[in-house]
């Protein structure tokens, strides 16, 4: 019985064919409680180099926000992380739903706001106490931006303006993408448990597949260059990045270990895992994701979004078939994984306050060092004094 890294740092048994007790071998080749996920369990623990993959992302973001023009197309992050968050809710959701037959979806909401909304709300308290305390600019009507924030809309807001982004949501415009997430965990496990619970697990695949591509028809629908803002916030016209991370979850929990299918799946992941990390790369160095380009922003706007899902799920999928690969081990190396696991959510809560405030002091020599410095002693100060001690409690 091998032991592996589970949810949140915690250890679950992963169960090897000789170990199972007879029911769940009978359940197993029954194909998941009748449900046809037999590998939803095995592989509901923690994926290492998903853990590293987030550290790279979130400083590809701190970077971006700083200094725009060596990463132009740093927002690409933004897009990894749907990915990651669709792939990681759902293997677990799948696995909750094969052991018990069902998914408490009360006790889901509440892990996720333990997990998400005090961490938030403490930089909404402090960007609010700024904005009442002192004179710096940046933090001027910082209480309507700690609100929308702090009720997840601050994406919502964001689509409906025109033109610039107004500072309504100064300083705290970045948690547009934890609105997109949010909303996202509302609408997809109801839907996922009726799917799973109404039709057989192909059929779940193929119908988590159809979603993936109706995000981007609605983009094509709603493309004019007056609605960028509309398509790159908006929860629906967003949800193929997420979605496109929930189908590697399905894929991957509905074949057996013994699949050849399985063994296909495993070595060509493994082969574009690092190709599909450099274009990435190649991404967020060169191509300006953000702002008018004529012809490339209508096709990045509409097509665009669903080609980035699909290399980020191919890096997903190869890092979790492959955790012995090269790129596995090298982005689950202790340090990486540990910040990716315990400080990325923070340090993305806290990096773009920290660079407002930096701004308004007039720091500019330095100004990517200071921001990261910083942005690390909030992230620890938050993990270690609000988040930890609630996913203690929680557990």
């Amino acid at each position: 019985m091998a032991v592996v890294a589970g949810h949140r740092g915690t250890e679950v048994e992963k169960h090897t064919p000789e170990h199972e007790p007879r029911r769940e071998r009978s359940e197993r080749r029954r194909g998941g409680s009748g449900r046809g996920f037999p590998s939803a369990v095995a592989r509901s623990g923690r994926v290492g180099g998903l853990d590293g993959l987030r550290t790279l992302a979130v400083a590809t973001v701190l970077v971006y926000h700083v200094e725009p023009d060596l990463l132009p197309g740093g927002s690409v992050a933004v897009d990894v992380f749907f990915t990651i968050s669709g792939f990681v809710i759902t293997r677990l959701l799948i696995a909750e739903y094969v052991r018990t037959g069902g998914v408490d979806l009360p006790a889901f909401y509440r892990r996720r706001w333990l997990r998400l909304v005090p961490a938030l709300l403490a930089v909404c308290a402090v960007c609010a106490a700024l904005g009442l305390t002192t004179s710096l600019p940046a933090f001027d009507d910082a209480w309507t931006a700690a609100g929308l924030a702090a009720l997840f809309v601050v994406n919502v807001v964001r689509a409906g303006q025109d033109g610039e982004y107004s500072g309504l949501t100064a300083p705290l415009s970045h948690t547009w993408s934890l609105g997109v997430e949010e909303q996202f965990y509302l609408l997809w496990p109801p839907v996922l448990l009726l799917l799973m619970r109404r039709i057989r697990a192909r059929t779940v695949l193929l119908c988590t597949a159809a979603l993936c591509v109706l995000p981007v028809v609605w983009r094509c629908v709603l493309w004019n260059p007056d609605a960028a803002h509309r398509i790159y916030n908006g929860t629906d016209s967003r949800a193929d990045e997420l979605l496109a991370g929930a189908l590697v979850a399905v894929v991957l929990a509905r074949l057996r270990a013994d699949d050849p299918r399985l063994a296909r799946l495993r070595t060509w992941a493994g082969r574009l895992a690092g190709p599909a990390l450099g274009l990435l790369v190649l991404i967020a160095w060169t191509v300006p994701v953000t702002g008018a380009h004529g012809g490339w922003t209508a096709a990045w706007y509409t097509v665009g979004f669903l080609a980035v899902a699909v290399v980020s799920a191919t890096l997903v999928a190869g890092l979790e078939l492959r955790p012995e690969g090269r790129l596995s081990r090298v982005l689950s190396l202790a340090p990486l994984a540990w910040v990716g696991r315990n400080l990325s959510y923070g340090m993305y809560l806290w990096h773009y306050p920290v660079l407002r405030l930096l701004a308004s002091l007039g720091v500019k020599d330095g100004r990517l060092s200071a921001t990261v410095v910083l942005t690390t002693v909030m992230a620890l100060l938050s993990y270690a004094v609000v988040e930890a001690p609630l996913l203690r409690r929680g557990r």
